[in-house]
């Protein structure tokens, strides 16, 4: 890690769930520099290399080639395969597995009507596969699943396959549908060159945003500890330790707290955003706000002047200021 942390501290992840398959998650403090040198990395990963569960192959009884149309079914085996590429599957296991959907009555089929076996979970059973328009017509296919990390062209799938019946489908296994990045300015104290990283990363269920996220950074870690086979310290006084750095200030917060009477600042009744921002950069009780300076709070993302309006409004009237104030 940087030297640079051992003045500005370690850099912290506050996470912002927007909903079950997506989250923002913003990182700072960083070097200049270094939020381009993350985002570019880690987006790679997650968007190639993250494994996942996904359609390689279907049969369609009677049904031997992919342009072929069935009666009284609504759509073409073509148009059944592209909607079963976005079927999205939760496996145990690397086995290759066959799932069955069978239906013979007039209505809408959805993914409800695919029979799967305890080790299989489908998690968007209302997607839409077609449509039979008459009673009694039986609908038959077997669904092929695999577990596996990267794209799977056709072209490969057809060196593999022995059975004429199956038709392929392509699969791009990662559950990482979109990595939304923005580098952001960022400030500590009189430092103002440096970054902070926001990703925003949406899967489609099968994995959450956050195991998306460590999955990516285990993998860089791997590819990187082959430079340094031996764990050779290089330059080791240019390179901050990491886990020294939040031993440091775990220590300097627990003999802070233990030297001064704590008391939590949610006591002054501030606004959740206020207080939430607080609470977001460790600062907990009075005892510590009161040692912050207003440059200091200027850097908190999300902290701008009605806050801290609020923030000396509330101090005032408990007789304490800020670090620094008049």
């Amino acid at each position: 890690m940087h030297i640079i942390h051992n003045i500005i501290g370690v850099p912290k992840i506050i996470k912002e769930q927007k909903s079950v398959n997506e989250a923002i998650f913003n990182i700072a403090p960083l070097p200049s520099g270094y939020g381009v040198t993350l985002w570019n990395s880690l987006r790679r990963i997650m968007l190639s290399s993250v494994p996942g569960c996904r359609v390689t192959g279907i049969k369609i009884k009677w049904i031997s080639h992919e342009y072929s149309t069935m009666p009284w079914i609504k759509d073409s085996a073509l148009d059944i395969m592209l909607n079963l590429k976005w079927l999205v599957v939760e496996k145990e296991g690397n086995s290759i597995e066959w799932i069955s959907l069978k239906k013979n009555k007039a209505w809408v089929v959805t993914a409800w009507d695919i029979n799967t076996p305890s080790d299989i979970k489908i998690l968007n059973p209302e997607m839409y596969i077609t449509e039979i328009d008459k009673d009694w017509l039986e609908l038959n296919i077997e669904v092929r699943i695999e577990k596996g990390a990267g794209y799977l062209w056709i072209e490969e799938l057809k060196k593999r396959e022995d059975d004429v019946s199956v038709l392929l489908v392509d699969a791009n296994y990662s559950p990482v549908l979109n990595v939304q990045y923005e580098v952001l300015p960022h400030r500590v104290w009189d430092i103002t060159n440096l970054d902070e990283l926001s990703l925003v990363i949406k899967t489609n269920w099968a994995m959450s945003p956050q195991d998306a996220l460590r999955f990516a950074s285990n993998m860089l870690t791997s590819y990187f500890s082959i430079f340094n086979e031996e764990w050779l310290q290089i330059g080791g006084e240019f390179i901050g330790d990491i886990k020294k750095l939040i031993e440091r200030e775990k220590a300097e917060i627990k003999t802070e707290l233990e030297k001064e009477t704590y008391t939590p600042i949610e006591i002054m009744w501030l606004s959740p955003r206020t207080l939430n921002a607080l609470v977001n950069w460790d600062i907990l009780s009075i005892e510590q706000l009161v040692k912050c300076t207003e440059a200091k709070l200027s850097s908190i993302k999300g902290f701008g002047k009605k806050a801290m309006t609020e923030i000396r409004d509330a101090l005032r009237e408990r007789g304490f200021k800020l670090l620094g104030d008049d």
